[in-house]
């Protein structure tokens, strides 16, 4: 990687000249999203995402409410 490369040691996402993206996907990404779903529960002392600590962005709850309303009802 070039020094404009950054990876989470903890996560795997990337930041490539500032941009985010997805770990294992390499889709682009959202830091708050991040910070949601993955860096204010796992995250630890390594994690580079400068939104984590900070409240918003998607969470699992969240995104299990959205597949609960867009599932059609069990017959």
């Amino acid at each position: 990687m070039n020094s404009d490369t950054k990876e989470c040691p903890k996560c795997g996402a990337t930041w490539i000249g500032g941009q985010h993206y997805w770990g294992g996907t390499g889709k682009m990404g959202n830091e708050l999203d991040l910070a949601g779903l993955v860096c204010n529960n796992h995250g630890d002392e390594t994690c580079i995402n400068p939104s984590a600590g900070i409240e918003g962005g998607v969470t699992w709850a969240m995104r299990l409410k959205k597949l609960d309303e867009d599932s059609p009802e069990e017959l």
